[in-house]
């Protein structure tokens, strides 16, 4: 998960919780804690793509035009005039740059960047929190980060040191998709790939919700609810209208059972009154989520997912920690996880 999505989430519970979270989420950037999911005793729809873990660069390789001065999103000019060594410090930034085709200009990684390209780079964060020293040490070029890479005091020694540091906005829906490329492209020098990868971005975004299956008049958009569970830290909460997961859901052509059954912040701890309202036909979760809980047969017996529809038909709908709310451009690919697995079945 995103560490906007984390930040948010653990400001909104009580110290004792956030406690037992600041122990376990580093599993949510793919840190490898966790064992992979492995379902058990629900339908094949709660299996995820199986597709590998790897972007997918452009065909050529773009040749960066610098210097360059970019306006960074905390009101700063940075300027830029290498793209040599390059360190993205979240998953999602991470992704746009081996998509740009500058994956072998990368020398660290993030936690979150989980994908097989960057497996073998050195990680300069510790749980979410990125090491200065760590960055220093590899001599960047340039440092990307968003508004929640923290603590600030290792983003002001960076800087101290005197290396570029653009930070962007974060993404929260596809809408930000083409914005947050834009963006590392411009400061990368490599505008004319940033349009071509946007592009290619949002024509396979669009041609994934050509997919979906028409519903039939009588039958209303389905309720999905996403469910944020750590079963080894006793953690069970249900996505509200800023979850970052409204705007996937209803690109699939669903309904936010969160949202619309009235809850309006990011997350909001499971009750059975809670399930009972938002009514989920199936539910969304992470694939190191899932397996925390004992796969499909943990998760209805979270208090009042059984009764849910969901939880009497079992539909599970399982997506990769490392790739859920990116919004980047892979985004067509959880799109295409979540619709295959929504609708099977259905023509």
């Amino acid at each position: 998960m995103p560490r906007s999505r984390l930040s948010r989430l653990t400001g909104a519970l009580v110290p004792a919780l956030a406690l037992a979270l600041a122990a376990t989420l580093t599993g949510c950037g793919g840190s490898g804690t966790e064992p992979p999911a492995t379902p058990s005793g629900g339908s094949g729809s709660a299996s995820g793509s199986g597709a590998a873990d790897r972007v997918e660069p452009l065909a050529t390789a773009p040749e960066p035009r610098l210097p360059v001065t970019v306006g960074s999103a905390d009101g700063r000019k940075v300027t830029v005039t290498s793209a040599d060594r390059i360190v993205p410090l979240t998953g999602s930034l991470s992704e746009i740059v081996f998509s740009l085709g500058l994956g072998t200009r990368v020398v660290a990684r993030d936690i979150t960047a989980t994908f097989e390209q960057a497996a073998e780079l050195p990680v300069v964060t510790r749980a979410h929190d990125v090491s200065a020293e760590g960055v220093l040490a590899l001599k960047p070029t340039l440092v990307l980060a968003d508004t929640t890479t923290g603590p600030a005091e290792a983003v002001d020694q960076i800087r101290a040191a005197g290396i570029p540091l653009l930070v962007v906005e974060p993404a929260k829906s596809l809408a930000d998709v083409g914005r947050r490329i834009d963006t590392v492209a411009g400061a990368l020098g490599v505008t004319a790939a940033g349009k071509e990868l946007k592009e290619r971005t949002e024509a396979r975004i669009t041609a994934v919700q050509k997919e979906i299956p028409r519903q039939k008049e009588e039958k209303s958009e389905p309720r999905v609810a996403f469910l944020y569970v750590r079963g080894s830290a006793s953690v069970y909460l249900i996505g509200g209208a800023d979850s970052g997961a409204v705007s996937l859901l209803e690109a699939a052509g669903a309904v936010d059972a969160g949202k619309e059954s009235g809850l309006t912040k990011d997350f909001t701890p499971i009750t059975s009154e809670a399930l009972a309202k938002a009514a989920p036909d199936a539910i969304l979760v992470m694939t190191k989520g899932l397996a925390s809980v004992g796969g499909v047969d943990g998760l209805v017996k979270i208090p009042g997912v059984a009764e849910t529809p969901a939880g009497m038909d079992r539909r599970v709908i399982m997506v990769e920690d490392g790739v859920l709310l990116n919004y980047g451009p892979r985004t067509d690919e959880v799109l295409r996880s979540i619709v295959g697995q929504l609708y099977a079945g259905e023509k």
